[in-house]
């Protein structure tokens, strides 16, 4: 099984473009994908809404539903939309992914491939390809991202003029790496893709969630 994870240092800066995009031009690997959201406090994985069981209940701790809707009205159904056999939204408050693992490594069991849009899942695995999309634009920089550039194999990054607005972020840690600019749209250049296949294909481990 190969695991691609992709990540990005804010919302809105192209991370489920990105994934739908390989999961259109790879058909041939039969992605199962996953969407990971983490919630701040007071609002319940279950559902996503303001909820008074955070943070006593631990049922409410992460929920995982999955995907039923190719219309493409949300994320997990844009993957589908783009070909992906399987998709999956895994809702988690903040911090405790852990829990959520267990159970998303049971529904990703016997999956043939596999596409995270995650940057905190990489606490707890090791894919094949991990991918940053970095949009200079955008100030916010999650710790999330800012934690695992080192791990990047290769950034995406908006060709946007001018320097970065955000703060005291250094993109030394992923010095070396290949950087693909991408003029949205589209997010997924033949360029990336031809990255993605090439690393998946030089692959000849098996790799676990």
């Amino acid at each position: 099984m190969a695991l691609v994870v992709v990540g990005g240092h804010s919302r809105s800066v192209g991370k489920t473009s990105l994934v739908t995009g390989l999961i259109s031009a790879l058909p041939e690997f039969e992605w199962t994908a996953a969407k990971l959201t983490q919630f701040g406090h007071g609002i319940c994985s279950a559902h996503g809404e303001p909820c008074d069981c955070a943070p006593s209940d631990l049922d409410h701790a992460f929920a995982i539903t999955e995907e039923l809707d190719g219309s493409g009205n949300s994320d997990t159904s844009r993957f589908l939309l783009a070909g992906a056999r399987k998709a999956l939204w895994v809702r988690t408050q903040q911090g405790r992914l852990a829990e959520a693992m267990p159970e998303l490594r049971r529904r990703l069991a016997g999956a043939r491939n596999v596409i995270v849009e995650s940057n905190s899942v990489m606490q707890f695995v090791r894919p094949d390809i991990y991918l940053s999309v970095l949009d200079p634009s955008t100030g916010d920089f999650k710790n999330s991202a800012r934690l695992f550039l080192d791990r990047a194999d290769a950034l995406i990054v908006h060709a946007n003029k001018g320097n970065p607005n955000w703060q005291e972020v250094s993109l030394k840690p992923a010095s070396g790496r290949p950087m693909f600019r991408i003029t949205p749209p589209p997010y997924c250049t033949s360029e990336i893709v031809g990255f993605v296949r090439e690393r998946l294909a030089g692959n000849r481990v098996a790799v676990s969630l």
